[in-house]
């Protein structure tokens, strides 16, 4: 079994992908077709993408019980002692904390409001 989602990508390669795989959603697909149709079906993507973005999940025979691969994604696979995760990059750096009283008298920290809009109880 295989999904295969798409984004921006041209009407073309969404017509070559419904001859083996249905679209249950504009630009996701699923279906079972054989490995090496998937490969065929993966360089498809990777060759008519555009400049849209892909993301291909499918089973396998692995202690997660499937494998992925993306194409022209921020988000990235990893593996991390045999195990495949997703490597989602910060939108902004991380600032540092900061060490030391605020400048120029400002508070540091959260207000007692925010903690408990974000953090919940009282």
């Amino acid at each position: 079994m295989i999904t295969l989602v798409l984004a921006d990508c041209p009407a073309g390669l969404r017509g070559l992908l419904t001859r083996w795989l249905t679209e249950i959603s504009p630009g996701v697909f699923v279906g079972d077709p054989s490995a090496r149709i998937r490969e065929v079906l993966w360089e498809e993507v990777r060759q008519y993408r555009g400049r849209g973005r892909a993301v291909l999940a499918y089973s396998t025979d692995t202690e997660q019980g499937f494998g992925f691969a993306t194409h022209e994604h921020r988000w990235r696979p990893v593996d991390h002692e045999g195990l495949t995760l997703i490597h989602r990059p910060a939108d902004r750096p991380v600032p540092a904390p900061r060490s030391g009283p605020a400048p120029d008298g400002a508070a540091s920290g959260w207000s007692k409001a925010s903690k408990r809009r974000r953090f919940g109880g009282r």
